[in-house]
């Protein structure tokens, strides 16, 4: 759902929203006091998606603003507590400029679309001694939920966001934020006299039971200063037959300061896409600095023949010599990888930058498998294996990788010519770039952190990886990853 859908659908049960909340009030007096125990009475509080109030009003502030998407929501909670102050705002654009002591978000994040760029805008209402409080559902109860909702049981709510605990921490830690507490609670969410009191107070705070406690929280605090280096910036666009995403991902491009490039390597596209990259060179020069560099010189026909395996799909050489070719023709301090397809969305590369600038991590790896994919964004089989796949490059690189094939990666030169010194340890073996990066990053002990991104269906062209041929080739990237990280 977009926002406006969102914004639609909370203001359509506004005026139940409370009844609900009175049909499962056991649940929510738990997670009252949950947030009463964690935050002081007296505090200044701001509360991200505030709904009617009703949370806000609990902890007793002495200076309380809500906010929330819903106008309708809104309202009532302005009429319900008028002592409080109610704004309708987006959570990814916070317009209030004020301080407070703590930031509730209590079970709005699954609604938000970009959980970047809201955790981003909390810097304008924390400092030093802030604490953010954050609630939400465990993953693991989503099956039981829609079957409540069937049931009328619970308040039907839009398809969310299932951030596990990792990547909440990982998004707090990329804008600025530690966590120093997290907990669970809550593994039976219905009052039955005596036995809600042992299930949730005995039995859920037992080892490994309480990790299918339906409610999570953490509180996390500014990490310290926020030091953001001025750097340069070169965007490396593998490409070969995208002649119609080249004018869309430019247009889309945010600008990336001063003396930033985008870097076109074409594998012999036979579309028309080096005549659009031209054309855009001209049409853009105001705005980007656009250079065109080739995979295979246009006029050597016989390693263009030796190299086209099939029309459309990636050149026998890989789309990884591609990025070696653009990483050494780069000239910025930060060096960015960009699929022409635009899959994944061009405005998403600040966050890319921002995350090397501010020193959050060394390798930043792009993930798609944290929000709901779009329909038609990739194929079943493709995010089963990409999972899978996931999970044992994690266990064998000794770091976590949620989404070992996204496209969109970023690292400092300085990095990549760490990881340049190791290619030989592991031998030319990946048409893809995505593994000899990843590789090379866990074994010159590079801090590699994952960065969520939206993943939409390709618009223009065709899939160049194939699904078969190149699986067999991610196996056998495994057994080389065990051989040289865990045999060796």
């Amino acid at each position: 759902m977009n926002k406006k859908d969102i914004i639609d659908y909370f203001n359509s049960v506004a005026q139940v929203r409370d009844k609900w909340s009175r049909r499962n009030s056991y649940y929510h007096e738990e997670l009252k006091k949950l947030i009463c125990f964690l935050v002081p009475k007296g505090s200044s509080v701001f509360d991200v998606g505030s709904s009617t109030g009703e949370l806000l009003n609990s902890v007793k502030p002495s200076r309380g603003v809500g906010i929330d998407l819903s106008n309708k929501m809104v309202e009532m909670a302005r009429l319900k507590f008028p002592h409080l102050e109610f704004l309708a705002q987006d959570a990814e654009d916070i317009q209030i400029q004020e301080k407070f002591d703590y930031i509730l978000v209590a079970g709005s994040l699954g609604l938000f679309s970009d959980v970047w760029k809201a955790f981003r805008g909390l810097r304008r209402v924390t400092t030093a001694k802030s604490r953010v409080v954050i609630t939400y559902y465990n993953g693991l109860w989503e099956p039981i939920l829609r079957i409540a909702e069937k049931f009328k049981l619970r308040m039907p709510v839009p398809y969310q966001n299932w951030l596990s605990c990792d990547d909440i921490v990982n998004l707090l830690y990329l804008n600025g934020y530690e966590v120093i507490k997290k907990g669970k609670r809550l593994i039976f969410p219905v009052k039955i006299p005596f036995v809600s009191w042992f299930l949730n107070k005995v039995v859920a705070n037992l080892p490994l039971i309480s990790n299918l406690c339906l409610i999570e929280y953490m509180v996390a605090k500014e990490s310290g200063e926020n030091k953001l280096q001025e750097m340069s910036c070169s965007v490396i666009v593998p490409c070969r037959n995208e002649a119609g995403n080249i004018n869309l991902l430019l247009s889309r491009l945010p600008g990336l300061g001063n003396n930033s490039e985008v870097i076109f390597v074409d594998g012999y596209s036979t579309d028309g896409t080096v005549e659009e990259i031209t054309a855009a060179m001209s049409e853009y020069s105001n705005k980007i600095n656009i250079r065109l560099i080739h995979q295979i010189p246009r006029d050597d026909f016989s390693r263009v023949k030796e190299n086209i395996i099939k029309e459309n799909k990636m050149l026998k050489l890989g789309k990884a010599d591609a990025v070696r070719k653009g990483f050494d023709a780069a000239k910025g301090d930060i060096l960015i990888i960009l699929d022409a397809d635009c899959t994944v969305p061009p405005e998403d590369i600040p966050k890319f930058y921002l995350t090397l600038a501010e020193s959050r991590g060394e390798f930043v790896n792009g993930t798609r498998l944290v929000y709901p994919l779009e329909k038609g964004a990739m194929r079943i089989f493709n995010l089963y294996a990409n999972d899978i796949f996931g999970r044992i490059f994690s266990w064998l690189l000794g770091q976590k990788i949620k989404d070992t094939l996204c496209g969109t990666k970023a690292l400092t030169k300085r990095a990549y010519e760490i990881i340049k010194e190791s290619r030989s340890y592991f031998g030319d073996f990946d048409p893809f770039g995505d593994f000899e990066l990843l590789f090379g990053a866990a074994k010159q002990n590079l801090k590699i952190v994952e960065l969520p991104v939206r993943y939409k269906p390709r618009v223009y062209g065709d899939i160049k990886i194939e699904r078969f041929r190149h699986g067999m080739l991610l196996l056998k990237m495994c057994f080389i990853a065990l051989r040289r990280f865990k045999l060796n």
